[in-house]
């Protein structure tokens, strides 16, 4: 995964919950918060796939995983990916087409 570093300013709730959870999960404050980051980001970005607005390359992209990953996630939550109504139409009447010019010729 790139890093980039990123001048943040951070309440100090924040900070307290996050020395909270680091001494809770023996961990340091930097990596309780980019877990907390990472988490809204997951979620951001889910949303923005159900809602069509990212395809499921995008989100991957985005979250740095593969599709697959994305899938299991947004199965995992209940969130609803698959393609819509048009989209199944689309893909059937490509099925249909190629369904026509793959038959096999009888034999002689």
């Amino acid at each position: 995964m790139s890093k980039k570093a990123y001048p943040l300013r951070i309440p100090a709730g924040l900070i307290e919950l996050a020395e909270l959870k680091s001494k809770e999960e023996r961990t340091d404050k930097a990596t309780a918060l980019r877990q907390w980051l990472y988490a809204g980001a997951e979620e951001y970005v889910l949303k923005l796939l159900s809602e069509g607005r990212l395809t499921l390359s995008q989100a991957a992209a985005a979250l740095e995983w593969s599709v697959y990953d994305v899938q299991r996630l947004a199965q995992k939550r209940g969130i609803d990916i698959g393609a819509t109504a048009e989209q199944y139409e689309r893909a059937s009447q490509t099925a249909r087409r190629l369904g026509r010019r793959l038959k096999p010729k009888p034999a002689r």
